[in-house]
């Protein structure tokens, strides 16, 4: 397949999946760019940026990138380490006020960048971005002092040592990023600006709410609240000009971006950190945040690792992707990239999260020439919503609905004596087999879908329910 061909594929694959997503999620603007070889092959902005005054979502849309940031906070940390600064291998105890850990059993910046310091998520991001958006939690939160007084108290919560177990940590990252601001002398949205975002060319992409609030093309972040329905809200984390000293609150997710600024950042970074000829980090230094260094997760294409910033696939249809997720609940974003093909996707949406993955693989498969839609996520999604609907059994006595939420399917019953949803826990994670079960008391009861020339019949216990036709 040619490249145009390539890169019309992924365009199809984008236009029609995303809105699909979009609907299904009640997302209302959503942002995408790939970059190919350093140079930008598509953009485009789907929904509204902000669905009050009907503005449309652009490429150029800045969103709330959540913990896309943390690649930044890791790019930075490696610039430091190249000028001699600082070691990974230091405690962070060295340079701040960081005081956990076991004795002879110290948790180093490498074990913070890579969220192996041991210790569970504190939720000081809870505390914040639920301030943000307006539900105080009671938690005094608004200086150096009081993050040091909610993560120095949680030594007793150490569940394993450094190194050993992988525990998503908002706090270490904002621990890094403490520690960039220490040595560097300037608050750590500067240094950002000035070492990381200045020299790539990304002038709109900022650390700063008031400079985000001032810009014409920004996203309008939206609440997803239990019963669906969503609440505009403003940007939720605080002004960091106006507290600097509390700047690096920001490291563990306080960027605001646009996609196509985003891919300068990703050729960037598969250019070995070297953009326009200037080096901004050393091939070595890029390589060692892509080194998985402590397991992470099960994904579709096997386990994910993280390395500092970053987590890493092995075997990406024969090739190494490297990806992050972000979100501030209330906006969200995805970076991932094929470094040995220089591929990237940037992608962000102004609420809580799409299936991003699922999109920049298929991107990433069209592009390298595959279908797109052959994605194990896509063929268990079609599975699911075949199975899905309303069941009835003779002569419609007996009713029920199969419902998909949150990756499961439910039996959901209605009628003047049961009122309950039941979760279906498959056999096969992938619904290679069409046979489900339920628990009661402990006890596994048998339930069966069994396809049909007219659809699908469904057993449950004694009863035989035919799917009603739309």
């Amino acid at each position: 397949m040619s490249a145009s061909k390539g890169v019309e594929k992924a365009r199809e694959f984008a236009e029609r999946i995303i809105p699909e997503f979009m609907r299904e999620g009640k997302v209302p603007g959503f942002s995408v760019a790939v970059v190919k070889e350093g140079e930008v092959v598509y953009a485009q902005g789907f929904g509204s940026r902000d669905p009050a005054r009907s503005l449309p979502a652009t490429p150029e849309t800045l969103y709330g990138i959540g913990s896309c940031t943390k690649s930044f906070v890791a790019l930075a940390a490696m610039q430091l380490v190249e000028k001699g600064k600082i070691k990974l291998s230091d405690p962070a105890s060295e340079y701040v006020p960081f005081r956990l850990g076991v004795e002879g059993k110290p948790i180093t910046i490498h074990h913070l960048l890579t969220h192996g310091s041991g210790l569970p998520n504190l939720g000081t991001s809870t505390i914040g971005l639920s301030r943000g958006v307006g539900v105080d939690l009671g938690v005094p939160w608004g200086s150096v002092d009081d993050f040091y007084r909610v993560v120095n108290s949680a030594n007793s919560e150490i569940a394993a040592d450094p190194g050993e177990r992988f525990f998503y940590s908002n706090e270490g990252f904002r621990v890094v990023g403490h520690i960039i601001q220490e040595v560097s002398g300037v608050p750590f949205h500067e240094y950002v600006q000035e070492n990381i975002l200045k020299p790539l060319g990304m002038r709109r992409s900022t650390l700063v709410k008031h400079e985000f609030d001032a810009d014409p093309d920004r996203m309008v972040a939206h609440w997803k609240k239990t019963d669906g329905t969503l609440q505009p809200t403003g940007f939720p984390y605080p002004d960091v000009s106006e507290n600097p000293g509390f700047s690096w609150n920001a490291a563990a997710g306080g960027l605001m971006a646009p996609m196509t600024e985003l891919t300068t950042y990703l050729a960037t970074i598969m250019e070995g950190g070297v953009h326009k000829g200037k080096r901004l980090v050393k091939a070595e230094s890029v390589e060692k945040m892509f080194t998985p260094h402590i397991k992470y997760t099960e994904t579709y294409w096997g386990t994910s690792s993280y390395g500092y910033g970053w987590s890493v696939l092995r075997d990406f249809l024969g090739h190494r992707q490297v990806s992050h997720g972000g979100s501030l609940l209330v906006a969200t974003a995805h970076l991932a990239m094929v470094p040995d093909l220089k591929l990237g996707v940037a992608m962000a949406a102004n609420t809580s999260r799409p299936p991003f993955a699922t999109i920049a693989d298929g991107i990433f498969a069209a592009l390298m020439g595959k279908d797109p839609y052959s994605h194990p996520h896509l063929r268990l999604r079609e599975k699911m919503r075949s199975l899905t609907g309303e069941y009835q059994t003779h002569m419609g006595l007996e009713k029920l609905r199969v419902i998909s939420r949150g990756g499961l399917l439910y039996l959901e019953q209605r009628d003047h004596f049961v009122d309950a949803t039941t979760p279906l826990i498959p056999s096969e994670p992938m619904l290679d087999s069409l046979l489900f079960y339920t628990i009661t008391e402990g006890i596994r009861q048998p339930i069966e879908f069994v396809k049909t020339e007219k659809g699908y019949d469904l057993f449950v216990e004694r009863y035989r329910y035919h799917k009603r036709l739309e």
